[in-house]
């Protein structure tokens, strides 16, 4: 039985910007995507010492997911086995294999090669919030709303989630970009209707 699903919140972090909602809560100019990513990170006003050695795809998302979860996500109403995390990218790891790859020319570096799988970016969220829930990293060409919402809405509607936070994150070079929505059944005054539709609009902002 198909339940309704709603978008309870949305984070974009791209082109120097972070947004909420729609609305811009973060600009810095300064060029650079590593020095970007950090000016978001002390804005954030957080304490987490590991996000120092991220690499920039884990960064992003981690940064994005922050910012979505803060005010929007009630932790004692969604237990921490039925909160999951899915997302999809176009460049899988690469940003970071190139990296690594780099480095192997003279010595290895474990610490790149960590990063060398697209999911740890869903790790170090779930670590960071201890999700236990239903997780995926999907890798296509181009960002598919429509997926998105058949995945999403198969995995709330089968009661394997009762939340998901899912979304586009994706690094690569100096370009970098991060679209996340909190998915839940529960209804608030700012929740939109889980569709194709709003779920494309929210996306149409990273464009711009």
């Amino acid at each position: 039985m198909k339940t309704e699903i709603y978008i309870k919140a949305s984070c974009i972090i791209c082109n120097n910007a972070v947004y909420k909602n729609g609305q811009v809560v973060f600009e810095n100019p300064e060029p650079g995507i590593a020095r970007f990513l950090l000016s978001v990170y002390r804005h954030l006003q957080t304490d987490y010492p590991k996000f120092y050695k991220m690499d920039n795809l884990s960064k992003i998302g981690w940064l994005a997911n922050e910012i979505l979860l803060k005010d929007s996500f009630v932790k004692e109403n969604n237990t921490a086995e039925e909160t999951g995390v899915v997302l999809w990218n176009a460049n899988s790891s690469l940003d970071t294999d190139i990296k690594y790859f780099a480095s192997t020319k003279e010595m290895a570096s474990p610490a790149l090669f960590v990063y060398t799988l697209p999911n740890i970016v869903i790790g170090e969220i779930c670590i960071r919030h201890q999700f236990k829930g239903e997780n995926a990293f999907l890798i296509s060409a181009d960002f598919d709303a429509r997926l998105m919402k058949d995945y999403v809405s198969n995995l709330i509607n089968n009661n394997i989630l009762q939340s998901c936070i899912c979304g586009w994150v994706d690094m690569l070079g100096e370009t970098g970009k991060a679209v996340l929505f909190l998915i839940e059944k529960n209804k608030t005054n700012h929740s939109l209707p889980f569709t194709t539709e709003n779920i494309n609009k929210i996306y149409q902002i990273s464009n711009g």
